[in-house]
């Protein structure tokens, strides 16, 4: 399995006050057969995430795509003081459903004591795809006995009325032989029967390998030949930037690590130091990868597609 660079979105740095940097987590919609639209976290000079979107069209018989239009106006900007998203917001994950589209966002707090971090889930709703509102001005998904630090980058797709989530579960923070303080998070399972509604029981879908300290961003998608397949964001201390990891299963409940055949890697042009947060989805009979190159995404997206 290799993946093929095909292209970078620059986020057109400056053009709003909102948009000073940064396209982070970049998220997809489909909107048609040719037309993705791609949601992700743009920062104010004083690093506010506020959640945008470029359309992006692809040329089913050539590796290019064309950036039709860019949000004129957030699709969300944090929230008031004292709330879970007052610091920041991010995109995750984008589904329709019964003519509704969903979605489920990140609220982010800054933490006492950087780099300490309180982040929970949110979801909004709307009707065309670009205009969202939050279902409510409280999480719908929050720290529990399972995930005691916070919890994060949602995943969500449905099968036979079945609501299916991976999400990221922080589990700890410790501190390094300097005094700095260090985060723990890893893959979680939850289940659903609605979209507000959520049940977690602890499972874990991809847990630590010797030496790791964070993994995050899962996307998954369903392969009717290989079953299950998710890619995901690592950090080995000893590297100590995020690489992209895989894994398989046949249930989409028990998962088995396959790094090596991630098929995608760092870079010499803007995925020089990390590449992570990747997206996967599928257009036409092609899949199509977004990614974040070095600094978190802070010029823009890289987009692969599956060779």
């Amino acid at each position: 399995m290799t993946w093929r660079k095909i292209g970078f979105f620059a986020v057109p740095r400056g053009r709003y006050p909102w948009m000073y940097s940064h396209a982070q987590l970049p998220t997809p919609l489909l909107m048609d057969d040719r037309l993705v639209r791609v949601f992700f976290a743009s920062r104010t000079k004083e690093q506010r995430p506020h959640i945008a979107y470029a359309d992006l069209s692809f040329d089913a018989d050539d590796d290019r795509f064309f950036v039709e239009r860019i949000a004129s106006e957030p699709v969300l900007a944090p929230g008031p003081t004292g709330h879970f998203d007052e610091h920041g917001v991010y995109p995750s994950c984008v589904i329709r459903s019964d003519r509704t589209f969903y979605l489920y966002y990140i609220g982010w707090n800054l933490g006492v004591e950087a780099p300490l971090f309180y982040v929970s889930i949110g979801l909004a709703i709307g009707k065309d795809g670009k205009n969202f509102t939050p279902v409510s001005p409280s999480p719908i998904l929050s720290r529990s006995e399972f995930d005691p630090c916070f919890v994060t980058s949602p995943h969500v797709y449905v099968e036979d009325g079945r609501w299916r989530m991976t999400y990221v579960s922080g589990v700890k923070w410790t501190r390094t032989v300097e005094g700095c303080l260090q985060s723990h998070y890893h893959i979680k399972l939850a289940e659903g029967v609605h979209p507000q509604e959520w049940k977690r029981e602890g499972r874990v879908a991809v847990d630590f390998a010797p030496g790791e300290t964070n993994i995050t961003r899962p996307t998954v998608i369903r392969d009717p030949e290989k079953g299950y397949r998710m890619w995901f964001s690592y950090i080995q201390s000893q590297i100590g930037k995020y690489r992209i990891g895989y894994a398989e299963s046949e249930d989409g409940t028990v998962w088995r690590r396959k790094d090596e055949a991630a098929g995608i890697g760092i870079d010499n042009e803007h995925c020089r130091e990390m590449i992570g947060y990747p997206a996967v989805f599928c257009l036409g009979s092609r899949l199509y990868m977004l990614f974040n190159g070095d600094r978190r995404g802070e010029e823009g997206f890289g987009v692969a597609r599956l060779s």
